[in-house]
């Protein structure tokens, strides 16, 4: 389930706040990563994580695709919070802000990722991505 910015779901005290990053580089390729945790481990996702304590969520995002892919960017907006299932019972709210990249490119995973890469969007079907990768993507205009 995804929720637009200004609409206002309803918040569980339980939910554990989580970053998202759609980012697109000069060739207009979508960056992913391969998952080196559950959940979804071994699938490609979006780069992102939990936001820590304190932690304001564009920080969190910058820092996120930083630790993961070695990849400076940039916030263009936040389009939409994507609801997740979470261990024990929780779930994740993630807020997911398109970016694209800045400066010279030197991929590098690490942190949560085993492997990064940029992908046309048309090569993307083809991966084992996480559940509803795709959907989002549809759902908020960026593919097809």
């Amino acid at each position: 389930m995804s929720v637009m910015p200004g609409d206002q779901p309803t918040p569980l005290p339980d939910d554990i706040q989580a970053v998202g990053a759609v980012i697109f580089d000069e060739a207009g390729r979508l960056l992913l990563v391969r998952r080196a945790h559950e959940p979804a481990r071994g699938t490609w996702a979006f780069p992102g994580g939990r936001v820590e304590p304190g932690e304001d969520a564009r920080d969190a995002i910058i820092r996120e695709v930083m630790e993961e892919t070695a990849v400076h960017v940039s916030i263009d907006r936040e389009l939409s919070t994507a609801y997740r299932p979470a261990p024990g019972g929780s779930r994740f709210s993630i807020r997911e802000f398109l970016m694209h990249t800045v400066g010279q490119v030197r991929l590098a995973s690490g942190d949560d990722a085993t492997d990064a890469g940029f992908f046309a969007l048309d090569e993307i079907a083809q991966l084992q991505t996480t559940p509803g990768l795709l959907d989002y993507l549809r759902e908020n205009g960026i593919t097809e």
